[in-house]
């Protein structure tokens, strides 16, 4: 799988990927129109209005046959990154979420190693207590919960060592 980095265009792709109802059951709202999605694309690549903000964005693309299948995202603010990630219906269950987020925490690492860029020492998702798949998920991507709760969702965490 590959990691890509948001474009407005990938909307047309991703919004039947992402077109399932049940997807919404724990992360809220309901599925977009490629239209609405590539509204909120162009919003995102465009970036925080808070310049001590940073929002990185992926689409996540399997090498096999080149089809985006879902995003992985970190909204940065001093040495914070929130992350977040979600998979097609269709994907789940095959590991693709696990490696995104594996892979976007190791970016994460390795960014706060050079010098001229701040450094992330703590690394958070929000995850509802019933959704047992993004706890495995953020579990193995080294977060753990914590009894921090925001929005009826977990607050999981890791600090990353320097």
């Amino acid at each position: 799988m590959d990691l890509l980095p948001l474009r407005a265009d990938h909307a047309a792709e991703m919004a039947p990927a992402l077109s399932d109802p049940a997807l919404h059951t724990f992360i809220g709202g309901s599925p977009l129109s490629a239209e609405a999605l590539r509204i909120r694309y162009e919003r995102l690549v465009a970036g925080s209005s808070d310049p001590s903000v940073t929002w990185c964005n992926w689409v996540l693309r399997l090498r096999t046959d080149s089809r985006l299948i879902g995003t992985v995202q970190a909204t940065i603010s001093d040495t914070t990154a929130e992350i977040a990630w979600v998979v097609g219906t269709r994907w789940q269950g095959r590991g693709y979420a696990r490696e995104a987020a594996q892979g976007l925490v190791a970016w994460l690492r390795q960014r706060s190693a050079h010098a001229a860029l701040p450094p992330v020492r703590t690394v958070v998702a929000h995850i509802h207590p019933d959704h047992l798949a993004s706890a495995a998920v953020a579990r193995a991507a080294g977060l753990l919960p914590t009894d921090e709760e925001q929005d009826g969702e977990t607050r999981w965490r890791r600090v990353l060592r320097p």
